[in-house]
């Protein structure tokens, strides 16, 4: 009798772990399904527009370099680079990037790199958080004070928010041309906050995202006249 219900008692405690294991598995992979992490290994199945992009090691860490595609195009315009499968309404974005002006840029290029969100399928409509790290450590003040900026296409250029928005949608925050930064972007309905290289309070708040309750693509943005390189991109809904 007591074999037997030794015997029971084990196969019971059996029974109960391989439960708890699948139970478990099944929990992990909700929340795995929760993260995305998009691999920037293959440039060619990006959407690059006016860019070339190529996989390169920046500093000691595995990237993708962004420029514009002809030399003679630096200074033109800025663009963004649609990342594949990444539809986003909501969530949390996650990037180490760096900027820099490149060789032939104009005067008055400062690196700018950033992140487009809800980006449209034809890309008429996005939302950004984008950075100029040559102005996080310049001799000028009101010129560091324009270090990080949020626009908002169609309708929303930077020149327009710093006119009638003086102070409101750009701020400042450390920065270093050419160095990696690590760039977080919360997104929630029509707010969005911008998180600089692991802070834990927002470098720049955005309480009324201008193109609404939107949904599009995830998508880099680089800035005329700047080099860019994107790394460790994670997209969490």
């Amino acid at each position: 009798m007591r074999l037997l219900y030794w015997k029971s008692s084990r196969s019971l405690v059996v029974m109960l772990i391989a439960v708890i294991t699948v139970i478990s598995s099944v929990f992990l992979t909700v929340e795995a399904g929760q993260v995305q992490t998009v691999s920037l290994d293959s440039p060619d199945q990006l959407q690059l527009g006016n860019m070339k992009a190529e996989t390169v090691t920046y500093k000691g860490r595995k990237g993708l370099r962004v420029q514009e595609a002809t030399s003679g195009a630096a200074g033109t315009a800025e663009s963004v680079v649609v990342l594949p499968k990444s539809d986003f309404q909501d969530g949390t974005i996650e990037v180490d990037l760096a900027g820099e002006p490149a060789p032939n840029a104009p005067e008055g290029s400062r690196g700018f790199v950033g992140i487009a969100f809800r980006v449209a399928a034809d890309q008429s409509r996005f939302e950004c958080f984008y950075l100029r790290p040559t102005n996080g450590r310049a001799e000028d003040q009101l010129r560091r004070n324009h270090s990080t900026q949020y626009i908002s296409m169609p309708g929303f250029p930077w020149q327009l928010l710093r006119k009638d928005f003086p102070g409101v949608y750009e701020s400042y925050v450390d920065l270093l041309s050419g160095e990696w930064t690590k760039v977080k972007i919360e997104v929630r309905g029509d707010k969005a906050r911008l998180y600089v290289n692991g802070a834990d309070q927002p470098t720049l708040i955005v309480n009324d995202l201008k193109q609404g309750l939107s949904k599009g693509s995830v998508a880099l943005w680089i800035g005329s006249g700047t080099i860019a390189h994107f790394s460790n991109l994670r997209i969490s809904r």
